[in-house]
């Protein structure tokens, strides 16, 4: 198997989950959206808005930018849902992008994360299981925190599953991609 696709596989993952957890919390009331929440972020829009801002920080250095920390400068740069699902899908698609373009000797390749006070130095593959596994837990808390609501929250973990291609196909076509594109190695 090519040593690149599994991180392709969870840039892919990462869209597709993003796009069924925020499509969801779009449904919400501007008022269910914002409301105090239980978590280690005080609601889904300060959560969700966290996600965004840590994958611009990453990204930008993956693709060897200076961000670093002004990433953060503002904790909730999109008020409503629909602002951060279009901020979000950008994230994503430069996150597919960036990892679209790795091939196996580039696993290897070390990325200067600006840091503030100093650069971190650290290899693209051990960065983008960080990334990943951040994206995950966070997901997670507003998972929860969505199904204190109406609105029921998004079966998230079904992308691996070989049988659930054809519930995905919809979706999928949103966002431009296919099996395809997702699995070609």
């Amino acid at each position: 198997m090519d040593a690149v696709l599994p991180y392709r596989a969870m840039a892919y993952n990462n869209g597709w989950a993003n796009h069924r957890l925020l499509t969801a919390c779009a449904r919400l009331s501007q008022a269910d959206f914002v409301a105090p929440r239980t978590g280690f972020f005080p609601s889904l829009c300060a959560t969700l808005n966290h996600i965004l801002i840590i994958d611009r920080f990453y990204i930008d250095a993956i693709e060897g930018g200076t961000l670093g920390p002004a990433a953060w400068a503002d904790p909730e740069p999109c008020e409503t849902a629909i602002m951060l699902q279009d901020a979000q899908r950008e994230m994503d698609r430069r996150l597919i992008a960036v990892v679209a373009r790795l091939g196996i000797a580039d696993l290897n390749r070390i990325v200067d994360i600006h840091r503030g006070d100093h650069i971190q130095r650290e290899r693209i593959d051990r960065l983008l299981l960080h990334l990943f596994q951040h994206q995950v837990h966070h997901r997670g808390q507003a998972h929860a925190m969505l199904s204190a609501t109406k609105v029921s929250p998004p079966q998230l973990d079904e992308f691996f599953a070989a049988g659930e291609a054809p519930l995905r196909a919809a979706e999928f076509a949103e966002l431009g991609w296919s099996e395809d594109t997702v699995w070609a190695g």
